[in-house]
């Protein structure tokens, strides 16, 4: 009796999770949720065949954008003079201007991974926010602010500061832990008022956003904070073949499998897609609402005070002004990537390939030499494009959906 009452509410109200979070049922287990439209056999299990291919093929799609924008910029891009030093017959260190593709070049490229890596951590975390139905406008002034606030306890106790005493091996795990502490507690706050207050988010997290870079300004007196422990910057700067600094690199690939396993593999990570495909269906089956939109901001929150922490250990230093615009940024990273704004889609892989979409439009611009006014232009049409694509998508979903019904 209760399973066919509980059908009977899915079919009257629940028609926003199609092409998004298709269907709940209850069958023995407190909640079964499929995060991706997908066919159900006779018997009520699902049908693996036909949802897998979903994921696969939307970021199979980012790749092929991704490989089309990379030829584009080989082709178009022209070529650009570097210095190189070799010995000559002689013994003798001589400097010659060799001719190299302005974006596929070892330099380019490595620039490129760097400034992906710190958008494609905060993309991630924003793409958790987005999944469950949310907005999170703060990302840019919670970076701010954990990026002042670990650099003044590194400028204290580093090996300039006015308790340089202090072992480095205490040190830089303090600022670390005041890095990633502060940006979570952030996350925290505002998810909680959110959550408390049932105000919606983009109020909460403009107001935050000012709350928080306004602090970051008065901390530091609106000055740049430097001079850190030597150990840090040099781990963060770790470099292999060509310059490349692993570090950051490594982090971005290992948010990305955390947050893809989180979201795929977990009980919590389908209850995100349940909630952002339909809240009311989800409160109703027994999911703890509240619970779940508060999780999703402070994840934002740590994933920002991830990327503040690469970002002071690489260059070395940190402002009350870092991280501005970014929000506009990580959030089209997130739409770009396949998240859906409505909520109930979206993946941290595809978070990640956004971001390096983001970034290559970005490094187009500068290569082509169009002038860096049209940038913001240009990516907001490119978010509003990732939009109109994603209704497509979505009524697409929804007539496939109601033929095989």
């Amino acid at each position: 009796m209760i399973q066919f009452f509980f059908n009977l509410f899915l079919k009257k109200f629940s028609t926003r999770e199609l092409g998004t979070c298709a269907a709940f049922a209850l069958s023995g287990r407190r909640l079964f949720v499929s995060v991706r439209p997908h066919r159900m056999s006779s018997s009520g299990t699902e049908n693996k065949a036909t949802s897998r291919p979903v994921v696969r093929l939307q970021e199979g799609g980012l790749l092929v954008v991704i490989f089309l924008l990379g030829l584009l910029l080989t082709l178009f891009g022209g070529r650009v003079e570097r210095p190189e030093f070799k010995k000559n017959a002689a013994g003798e260190i001589e400097k010659i201007m060799v001719e190299r593709n302005k974006f596929f070049n070892a330099q380019n490229l490595i620039n490129l991974a760097k400034d992906t890596s710190f958008f494609a951590v905060m993309a991630v975390g924003a793409t958790f926010v987005i999944i469950c139905g949310g907005i999170d406008l703060s990302v840019g002034a919670v970076y701010a602010l954990a990026s002042v606030l670990a650099a003044l306890v590194l400028h204290r106790f580093g090996t300039d500061g006015p308790h340089s005493s202090v072992s480095p091996w205490l040190c830089v795990p303090l600022g670390m832990a005041v890095c990633i502490g502060s940006a979570t507690l952030c996350g925290l706050l505002y998810g909680g008022m959110i959550v408390a207050l049932k105000v919606h988010p983009f109020i909460i997290t403009l107001g935050t956003m000012t709350i928080y870079r306004g602090v970051a300004f008065v901390i530091t007196a609106g000055q740049s904070v430097g001079t850190f422990a030597t150990a840090f910057p040099d781990l963060v700067k770790w470099e292999v073949y060509g310059g490349l600094r692993l570090v950051p690199f490594l982090v971005m690939v290992l948010v990305t499998i955390l947050g893809t396993v989180y979201l795929t593999r977990l009980a919590a990570g389908r209850r995100i897609y349940a909630v952002g495909g339909n809240e009311l269906a989800s409160r109703y089956s027994g999911v703890r609402v509240e619970r779940v939109k508060l999780s999703v901001y402070v994840i934002s929150g740590l994933s920002a005070g991830i990327a503040a922490l690469l970002a002071i250990g690489y260059y070395g230093s940190a402002s009350s002004g870092d991280g501005a615009g970014y929000e506009l940024d990580v959030i089209a990273s997130a739409v770009v990537g396949g998240a859906s704004l409505s909520g109930g889609r979206g993946s941290a892989l595809g978070a990640l390939l956004g971001a390096l979409i983001i970034k290559m439009i970005d490094n187009g611009i500068v290569i082509l030499r169009i002038d860096q006014s049209y940038s913001r232009i240009i990516i907001g049409a490119v978010v509003i494009l990732a939009v109109m694509l994603d209704q497509f998508n979505t009524w697409l979903a929804k007539r496939r959906l109601t033929k095989t019904v």
